[in-house]
């Protein structure tokens, strides 16, 4: 448990948090190319893209470990938005997508061009790729091919396939020791925040703004617990339950994916007019579990399994921007044989890349440091069973994506207690039926931290809600990154938003697009039926896991 203020922390500032004329010091920051001593400042350099033609990177050399910062040093990839205000400079404004594992490079530009211009303008948005991810070096690979289809079935109904699973997910826990043994050891939650902090310290700031989604509200949230006088202002969007990390935290989610399945069928059965398979959800989803097991027997053109089936619905758990997408691929199969448009989806929501591969890699690594797991494999089997048996959909497949931390080989360390009364105001945004990271964690962090502001988004279910088309969201972050206002309720909530509509089935113009999409996992045309391209975007940013 750390609760200690680590060294070089200096007590917080008295001065306003809000915006400043220009020329002078914002609270929480130093002047434009003042860079504290011991800190490199990061040399900046153009890497425009057609989307984000501001965007400049730049690279930092950080200690391996802290503790040691004399010792062995790895690289950071950074990138920049800069602020482009003539009269307001609010500092910098860290982003993180989550994961852990998911490259921050490309989530500033995001950022940036999504915020309006004005506010924008008053920040110098950083993007990040952390330890061992990306654009970072070194970045991991524990085992390439990890994910080749086809998989063995995730559910072990019997020894032999339980053996399977159990054979893959310990030559990926041994790829990993061979490889990286050196490095494991320093890849973790705590080591990733000390990396913040020096981010922060090369930028020339005194305190940081903070804007993370899912995995990166937890980083935001021991970030703050470890350098409460660094943190100007912080949001956190699609929050992480701290008391469950990360075995109960996996657990939790299962139930949370089964009803979002479930809200998936239930959409179909209202659009029986264009998918024809019925207006029962749950005769609907018997027809999905029976695909399911005739796909476990007979692979959808040599890739689709059972595995990867869950592989290219589980998207749709994150976003219902992709639901046209797997309805259509999901009626084809069913009603016509026609596999193609599964393969087709598969390609695009479910298969893993060397990108993919590299952010499991760092997934894996993160959370089995992170927090203790269960060494016996009789009791993750109990578990995973007993979860099954209410909630199918995703418990097993679940289960397997995180089991190398049964035989990670190195030890675990403690989590963070994030409760913290010294931190500035932050605030969280929370969907009701978000799967990935489900309601009650938004409540328990907004109890931890107090001053928080909750805003939640009523019967919502995307997993990452803010910059994605709720315009009712979108003011409160906009309010709060303005001034640092945070709305203020009587009761568990501050604020309530009403969640976005469902999309509607496929034009036949949007399935064109979504076509040409093949191979861009959940690029923005895919998910073009839910009409907000903003939504698409940031979930291919945001990616399907954590």
């Amino acid at each position: 448990m750390i609760t200690a203020i680590p060294a070089g922390a200096v007590p917080a500032d008295t001065a306003p948090a809000g915006a400043v004329p220009a020329g002078t010091v914002p609270a929480g920051a130093v002047p434009a190319g003042t860079v504290p001593a011991g800190a490199a400042k990061p040399v900046w350099k153009k890497c425009a893209t057609k989307d984000y033609p501001t965007l400049q990177c730049a690279s930092l050399q950080v200690p391996l470990d802290h503790a040691q910062p004399r010792g062995r040093k790895i690289t950071l990839a950074l990138s920049r938005v800069p602020h482009t205000s003539k009269k307001t400079y609010q500092g910098p404004l860290l982003v993180n997508p989550g994961g852990p594992g998911g490259s921050g490079l490309t989530l500033a530009g995001f950022v940036a061009s999504s915020l309006p211009k004005g506010l924008a303008a008053q920040y110098d948005v950083i993007g990040f790729d952390p330890r061992g991810v990306g654009k970072s070096k070194p970045a991991l690979n524990c085992r390439p091919g990890h994910f080749a289809p086809v998989r063995p079935d995730s559910l072990p109904v019997t020894e032999a396939l339980e053996k399977a699973n159990l054979d893959r997910v310990r030559a990926f826990a041994q790829g990993c020791a061979s490889k990286y043994g050196d490095l494991l050891p320093y890849i973790d939650t705590v080591s990733a925040v000390r990396d913040m902090d020096a981010i922060r310290r090369a930028l020339g700031a005194e305190r940081i703004n903070y804007f993370g989604y899912s995995y990166g509200t937890y980083l935001g949230a021991v970030y703050a617990k470890l350098y409460p006088q660094r943190v100007r202002r912080m949001v956190l969007d699609s929050v992480v339950d701290p008391t469950g990390v990360w075995y109960d935290a996996n657990l939790a989610q299962d139930h949370a994916f089964n009803s979002r399945h479930r809200a998936f069928m239930a959409w179909v059965a209202r659009h029986d007019a264009t998918y024809r398979l019925g207006k029962d959800p749950e005769r609907i989803e018997t027809a999905w579990y029976a695909m399911r097991a005739a796909l476990a027997k007979k692979p959808a053109g040599k890739k689709v399994g059972a595995s990867e089936l869950e592989d290219t619905f589980s998207p749709g758990a994150y976003y219902n921007g992709y639901w046209p997408y797997l309805a259509e691929a999901f009626a084809a199969h069913v009603k016509k044989k026609d596999d193609a448009p599964l393969v087709e989806a598969y390609e695009t929501f479910g298969a893993v890349d060397a990108a993919g591969e590299n952010g499991y890699s760092v997934y894996t690594s993160v959370q089995c440091r992170d927090a203790r797991w269960p060494r016996d494999w009789d009791e993750w089997r109990d578990d995973n069973w007993a979860v099954y048996e209410k909630a199918p959909f995703m418990t097993w497949s679940n289960a397997w994506y995180n089991a190398p931390c049964a035989f990670w080989p190195t030890g675990p360390k403690e989590p963070v207690d994030v409760a913290n009364g010294s931190v500035p105001p932050v605030l969280l945004f929370q969907a009701t039926d978000d799967a990935a990271t489900p309601y009650e964690g938004g409540v328990t962090v907004h109890h931890l931290l107090e001053g928080s502001g909750l805003v939640v988004e009523q019967g919502g279910g995307n997993h990452g809600i803010t910059l994605s088309g709720n315009a009712c969201l979108d003011e409160h972050l906009t309010a709060y990154l303005t001034d640092g206002r945070v709305p203020r309720g009587d009761g568990e909530v501050d604020a309530v938003c009403e969640r976005l509509p469902d999309p509607k089935p496929l034009t036949a113009k949007a399935g064109k697009e979504g076509k040409k999409a093949k191979g861009d996992k959940g690029s923005e045309s895919a998910g073009a039926g839910a009409g907000s391209p903003k939504g698409a975007a940031l979930h291919r940013l945001l990616g399907h896991r954590g």
